[in-house]
């Protein structure tokens, strides 16, 4: 398995959806529904029997619908292409107790629509507009960014307009991400080592950042709380951060994994808090508070210090809190190709390696105090 999201709509309950990849079988979805006062994991599945699932993203609005990008096999080539799917209705929402007996009782996906690319290419990330009515989807196919607007209950998926990246070679997308910021009209892209923004009303490329890596970039991620910071990560085992008002010079590289970086994820809420994931089989949590949006911590009210306490917080205000690795989680044997955090719980957060094992893990609780008090 490589794909792995949060059920971004559902903000009650902890849910996780898992996307298998296997040549053999028909390949599933995971629902995977973690019960937090009883440490339990409550799983069902749906079947998606067109192809192995190479990524998988929900939409904001609807907690029944997501999209995934598959392989298909048609006249001996392979094709990868994305779907929009629905879940069945009693699946929707979370913390639903697991059936007895889970093999008589898989379902399948009901197909919305297809984001047809039989002129694009391979698809490679579908990205929701993140504060959306759930009706706008970007899908990058090798070379082309693609705007597609869903209609009718998403059964139907317009293009609307696109853009292809153009120069020598063969170029390729490998990852994008959807920027909350600026009335959601920004994307940023990865292609090869170089990381794009763009703007969506005029498909126009808005920054590059060439070589923003020695080698391929993995992902990308959007700071939620600070417009312009972009994380990026790949091949080169280094996670950096960008303000992509001046993109010469990243503003932090933090190089604590020994092989490619697969994924890099902000936290929603606190933005110091950065989640990677590495084929070197680790999880990293870093608290990267110096670029974050609360640099000195947590500030004290003046009138609750006495004049003493008042001229040692001062000096202790000024300080800012030094960058650090919280924590690095080695329960993965494997290569660790997604990370991501709950939409539900802050401190929450999932990993998930190529063997198929999800494992979910927390802030330590030390640190979460620190932050919130």
């Amino acid at each position: 398995a490589r794909a792995l999201t949060p059920q971004t709509a559902e903000t009650d309950a902890i849910r996780f959806l898992v996307g298998t990849q296997s040549l053999r079988y028909d390949n599933q979805i995971h629902i995977i529904d973690f019960d937090d006062e009883n440490n339990i994991i409550n799983k069902n599945v749906l079947l998606h029997q067109v192809g192995e699932i190479w990524h998988i993203s929900t939409s904001p609005a609807d907690k029944g619908v997501l999209a995934t990008c598959y392989n298909k096999t048609s006249d001996s080539k392979v094709m990868t292409c994305a779907a929009v799917w629905r879940m069945p209705k009693e699946l929707e929402s979370g913390s639903h107790e697991s059936p007895d007996d889970s093999s008589s009782n898989t379902q399948t996906l009901e197909l919305l629509c297809h984001l047809d690319n039989t002129a694009h290419g391979n698809m490679a990330c579908v990205m929701w507009e993140p504060m959306g009515d759930g009706k706008k989807i970007i899908s990058l196919a090798d070379n082309n960014i693609l705007l597609w607007d869903l209609q009718e209950s998403s059964a139907k998926a317009v293009l609307s307009s696109s853009a292809a990246l153009e120069g020598k070679g063969q170029l390729k997308f490998t990852s994008g991400r959807w920027s909350p910021h600026h009335n959601c009209t920004q994307i940023a892209t990865a292609n090869d080592t170089t990381v794009r923004g763009w703007d969506t009303r005029s498909m126009r490329q808005i920054y590059g950042i060439e070589n923003a890596h020695g080698q391929l970039v993995r992902d990308l991620d959007f700071n939620p709380n600070k417009q312009y910071y972009l994380a990026s990560c790949g091949d080169d085992c280094k996670v950096k951060f960008w303000d992509t008002r001046n993109v010469t010079e990243p503003v932090k590289t933090l190089e604590e994994h020994s092989h490619w970086v697969w994924n890099v994820r902000y936290n929603h809420s606190h933005d110091q808090l950065i989640l990677t994931g590495s084929s070197d089989s680790r999880v990293i949590l870093s608290n990267m508070v110096s670029i974050s949006s609360e640099p000195f911590g947590h500030m004290v009210d003046d009138d609750e210090l006495s004049d003493q306490e008042d001229q040692h917080q001062e000096e202790k205000i000024k300080e800012p809190i030094q960058d650090s690795v919280i924590a690095t989680y080695e329960e993965h044997e494997d290569s660790v190709y997604a990370v991501e955090w709950s939409s539900a719980d802050p401190w929450l957060f999932a990993s998930l390696s190529y063997d198929g094992r999800l494992v979910i893990n927390r802030v330590p609780r030390a640190l979460k105090y620190h932050i919130l008090l």
